[in-house]
């Protein structure tokens, strides 16, 4: 391990897109869905160990940056908590692809419509509130209403087109659920993170101490 290590610094340079899209990369790995929980408490345990300097003897930097990797992309930036698997970045692409494969195949009949564009909804819901910003609570009143909001707006949208189009040709029929998504997470985000936008987020210095919101 380099004198002066220190494993909350950017493995690549993040003053380039080509080091940013790396970092990005690295935490949103789909692979580290399929890591564990045990495995993902250990990582936990030795970058929070390497954090105080206890860095066990015989680890290398491999090691370290991989542990460092696991964390990031289950325990959240903020609280520290593990997130719910549904609500990891790491698992947006392999879910997302399986519910857009879903809503693209399932688009003909009413009730197809309303229940994949429900799942999404849902999902997307998940991931917004698991990633917010922990120091901005939401009630279950606000989650409840982003919620009931979000997918109520897909639904509307999706029967709507998919009425609209019915005598349209097939391959315009098959834009309905990217239209009803678009338009549903117009309103999901900004709903289910209602408080940092109402409330700001709040800003640190580089000693974590808190100097406001922003």
């Amino acid at each position: 391990i380099p004198l002066g290590f220190n494993i909350d610094a950017p493995r690549w340079d993040q003053s380039t897109f080509m080091g940013r899209l790396k970092h990005f990369l690295n935490i949103t790995d789909p692979r580290t869905v399929l890591v564990p929980e045990e495995e993902l408490d250990r990582a936990k345990a030795l970058v929070e160990g390497c954090r105080a300097g206890l860095v066990p003897p015989g680890s290398s930097q491999e090691q370290l940056l991989y542990a460092k990797k696991l964390y990031d992309s289950a325990f959240h930036p903020d609280s520290g908590e593990k997130m719910n698997l549904i609500g990891r970045m790491s698992f947006q692409v392999p879910g997302g692809m399986a519910l857009t494969g879903c809503m693209l195949q399932f688009y003909r009949t009413v009730p197809a419509v309303v229940f994949w564009q429900w799942v999404n909804q849902s999902f997307n819901a998940i991931v917004n509130y698991t990633n917010r910003n922990a120091a901005s609570p939401i009630s279950l009143r606000q989650i409840g209403v982003a919620y009931v909001t979000a997918t109520s707006t897909a639904l509307a949208t999706a029967v709507g087109l998919n009425l609209y189009t019915k005598r349209a040709p097939p391959l315009l029929a098959r834009w309905v659920p990217f239209a009803a998504v678009a338009a549903a997470n117009c309103v999901n985000i900004p709903m289910m993170r209602q408080q940092e936008i109402i409330n700001g987020i709040t800003v640190t210095d580089r000693d974590n101490n808190e100097l406001g919101h922003s």
